[in-house]
C-alpha cells in the first residue's frame, strides 16, 4: 500500500468508516471522491434515529401535549395513539428509523436521477459537488445511494436486530 493510500486509510478509520482500506483505495485507484461521498453519508445519518436511543419518542409526544396545533405535532399524537394500542418505543423506533433510511436512499438517488419530469423541464437535473472554501464546485460527487446502506452506523445495513 503507498503511502497516499495508507495516509487516507488512516483518515478514513479515524472517522469511522467501514472497510476504510477499500473507500481510501477506491479514492487514490479509480479517483471516486470517496472521502467527500462518505462524509456526506456519514453526517446524513446524524438526522436519522440511533436505534438505541427511544427517548425521542417522549419527546415527540410531550411537545405534542403542550402545543397540540404546532407544525408537526401529529407525529407526537400519532405516538400517543401508538403506544396506547401496545407498540413500544423499540417497534415505533424501528418503523421510523427504517422509514428515515428509505427517504435518505431515495433522496441520495434522486440527486443522480431525477426521475420522469414534464416535457417542459426535463432538462432540469441536480447534484452534489464537493465546494471549495469559496463555494465554487470543484467535482461532482455521485452514485451516493449506492453506499446509504454502507453506512449505516449500526452495521447491519438496515437488517433487523437479533432479539
Amino acid at each position: 500500500m503507498d503511502d497516499k493510500t495508507q495516509r487516507l486509510t488512516e483518515l478514513f478509520r479515524k472517522l469511522g468508516a467501514p472497510n476504510p482500506a477499500g473507500w481510501a483505495h477506491s479514492q487514490v485507484d479509480e479517483g471516486i471522491p470517496q472521502l467527500a461521498r462518505f462524509l456526506f453519508l456519514r453526517q446524513a445519518w446524524r438526522h436519522v434515529l440511533d436505534e438505541q436511543d427511544a427517548s425521542w419518542v417522549d419527546q415527540w409526544i410531550s411537545a405534542w401535549r403542550a402545543s397540540p396545533d404546532a407544525p408537526y405535532a401529529g407525529i407526537g399524537r400519532a405516538l400517543q395513539n401508538l403506544r396506547a394500542k401496545g407498540a413500544t418505543s423499540e417497534e415505533l423506533t424501528n418503523l421510523v428509523r427504517g422509514m428515515q433510511a428509505e427517504l435518505l436512499f431515495s433522496l441520495c438517488y434522486q440527486l443522480g436521477d431525477p426521475g420522469e419530469l414534464e416535457p417542459e423541464v426535463d432538462e432540469i437535473g441536480w447534484g452534489l459537488f464537493r465546494v471549495d472554501p469559496e463555494g465554487k464546485p470543484l467535482e461532482p460527487i455521485t452514485g451516493l445511494h449506492e453506499s446509504v446502506l454502507e453506512t449505516d452506523p449500526s452495521g447491519r445495513e438496515m437488517r433487523p436486530r437479533r432479539e
